[in-house]
């Protein structure tokens, strides 16, 4: 009896550890893919944007002011130039995209992540970084103009980048 108890006990526990259990994922429709196709302006300030993915799109000098772009999703987007000012980019990601000469002044970006995306002569005055996952080199270009605290959420510029 005590076999069979043992032997009962080691198939159920090889059954749990060993067999995949159901996954659960974010579908593909939480998220908005924007293409090219589905782009007809460059002005898309105060619009809700939260969770839209741009890939390979070129917004050079476009309007974004005072958007809510929430986990927004860049990935290889040219926004040299771009006007972010006041944007609202929590939790948001960019990958490959250029932030180059744009204005983030006011932006919010804590918990976002701008990996391997250029930030060269972008004007941060009161943006608040915190908690972003920014390149150090991209770090070191910010820091030398960035200023100010942002209004909404009252933390300093500079300490957001962990500037010295």
């Amino acid at each position: 009896m005590l076999r069979i108890r043992t032997a009962v006990i080691g198939t159920l526990l090889a059954l749990f550890f060993f067999l995949p259990l159901p996954a659960h994922a974010a579908s593909s429709a939480a998220t908005r893919a924007i293409d090219d196709a589905d782009i007809v302006t460059q002005d898309f300030s105060g619009q809700d944007l939260r969770e839209a993915e741009f890939s390979n799109n070129k917004f050079v000098g476009a309007n974004f002011s005072q958007a809510d772009m929430t986990a927004v999703v860049f990935n290889g987007v040219d926004l040299t130039g771009a006007n972010l000012q006041n944007v609202d980019m929590t939790g948001g990601m960019a990958y490959l995209s250029s932030f180059a000469e744009a204005d983030l002044s006011g932006a919010i970006l804590t918990e976002a992540m701008l990996m391997q995306s250029s930030l060269r002569g972008a004007t941060v005055t009161d943006a608040d970084f915190s908690f972003a996952v920014v390149d150090k080199d991209q770090v070191k270009l910010l820091c030398e103009n960035a200023s100010g605290v942002n209004p909404v959420t009252g933390v300093d510029t500079r300490d957001s980048l962990g500037c010295s």
